[in-house]
């Protein structure tokens, strides 16, 4: 094991290897429950998506390509479906009337796994990862971050979506709202949805105030108990002779692809949004891991590390959809692994391994409340706006693009709308200021941002947009 993972050459033992992949585990451990309440519309099924079958995908394509990352690059870093991306998928299916359905987003997601491959292996990847400024990477991943916390404050019920209109609203179609009808407010504190989920936040708060690893976690299962004294958690479903601690591998949607049925209004844009916002967010975790492991201090030996672990984290996109899940992407909690002394694949196999065991506590992660993770997801929103520090406000050229990029997400209940709105003004502003000569500095705008503004324009202008 030893020759194998290079420990006495990282400088770590199995011991301390173990502990740091179980300390991963633990601080990402809250995906098992939050991915199939977010693709299953918190259990209502209004996505067509399965509870139980989305939780064994999760499990599965966890915990099989974090150890293929341990395995086969020896790196510390652990996968699972990626937050934001997995809420943006139940999104287009839920505002699509019906047209999309729960096998085209899965469709979708293993499409864009194979550009994302075929990206990797060309290296064409690090080409757009240089194109984009890095102010609107930063921005991508804030405005995920509130339209994150927007669905747990709306499925919460602490956010309320109304309208008290003066006109006639027809059924299943957009509606626009008059200049002095409102639209959102404040939910009723005197329900227990709401009540609990507030409790959540404090819980999840305090234990990251106190630095306790796995907060989220611990919160989710603080929460749930407290839920059960509140009537909102039945344990009788335990013992229930329905209930099966033994995984039902059956009910995974292996291979549930729809290619017939992709080729509709919208199918580019999403495939463009999976594939885009994975690009970054995959980067900069990578990177960022890998550095405080201490991997990139020998840089070219780094890149072939973190080269390699991007193909993995590729081939991870497809498989997580080939069983039946959202985007699978490399998670920044692995840090808190690497924190804890992790340096090696056998941190991640270890992680690995924790999320294949996961797939026989089914029985308890159904018992969690919808109010439970909802919490989660406003905590997680917190973690990510994070970003916003690294943008200058003080530069327009940049505030700009990052501000529309970043409120345009939760606002229009879409991811694709804030990054196309981003990529759009900061090539007509960065061109603006370049060409009028009064800027201290000119604006690098690669050529790849003037196709990918092409690209936005005519989606717009020949698609259109989706309400």
């Amino acid at each position: 094991m030893d020759r194998f993972f290079k420990l006495k050459q990282n400088g770590t033992s199995v011991r301390t290897e173990i502990m740091a992949g179980i300390t991963t585990f633990m601080t990402m451990a809250y995906i098992l429950a939050v991915n199939p309440d977010v693709l299953s519309a918190f259990k209502s099924g209004a996505t067509g998506g399965d509870w139980t079958s989305i939780f064994l995908a999760t499990a599965i394509a966890a915990g099989v390509m974090t150890i293929a990352m341990g395995l086969f690059v020896n790196f510390p870093v652990a996968l699972a479906p990626g937050m934001g991306l997995n809420a943006y998928f139940a999104t287009i299916i839920l505002t699509s009337q019906g047209k999309f359905t729960f096998s085209m987003g899965l469709t979708a997601v293993f499409i864009s796994g194979i550009i994302f491959i075929i990206l990797t292996v060309t290296r064409i990847r690090q080409i757009l990862l240089v194109a984009v400024p890095d102010g609107l990477k930063h921005a991508i991943t804030v405005g995920i971050g509130l339209f994150i916390a927007m669905i747990g404050f709306k499925n919460s019920g602490i956010l309320t979506v109304a309208v008290e209109s003066g006109k006639d609203i027809k059924a299943h179609q957009f509606t626009d709202v008059l200049s002095f009808e409102t639209v959102f407010h404040m939910g009723s504190l005197e329900d227990k949805s709401v009540i609990l989920t507030i409790i959540g936040v404090l819980l999840i708060s305090i234990f990251m105030v106190l630095r306790i690893r796995g907060a989220i976690l611990f919160g989710i299962l603080a929460t749930t108990v407290i839920g059960y004294f509140m009537g909102m958690v039945n344990l009788g479903t335990l013992t229930s002779a329905d209930t099966t601690w033994v995984p039902d591998l059956s009910k995974l949607r292996l291979g549930d692809f729809d290619f017939a049925g992709i080729m509709t209004t919208g199918i580019v844009s999403v495939i463009a949004t999976f594939t885009f916002v994975e690009l970054f967010d995959t980067f900069g975790t990578m990177v960022g891991t890998a550095s405080r492991a201490g991997i990139m201090k020998n840089k070219e030996e780094g890149n072939k590390r973190v080269g390699k672990a991007m193909f993995v984290d590729a081939i991870g996109v497809s498989g997580g959809a080939l069983v039946g899940t959202s985007t699978v992407t490399v998670f920044v909690e692995s840090a808190a692994g690497v924190a804890e002394g992790g340096r090696t694949g056998l941190t991640a196999v270890t992680t690995g391994v924790c999320f294949l065991l996961a797939l026989f506590l089914a029985p308890i992660a159904m018992l969690i409340p919808g109010s439970a993770t909802a919490a989660a997801l406003i905590v997680v929103g917190v973690l990510m706006v994070q970003s916003i520090r690294e943008i200058d406000f003080q530069d327009f050229v940049i505030a700009i693009p990052a501000f529309l990029t970043i409120v345009l997400m939760p606002f229009t209940y879409n991811i694709a709308n804030g990054i196309s709105f981003g990529i759009v003004t900061y090539v007509v502003l960065a061109a603006a200021a370049n060409l009028g000569g009064k800027s201290e500095k000119r604006y690098s705008i690669h050529w790849l941002m003037w196709v990918l503004a092409i690209l936005v324009l005519a989606r717009y202008i020949f698609i259109g947009s989706q309400g």
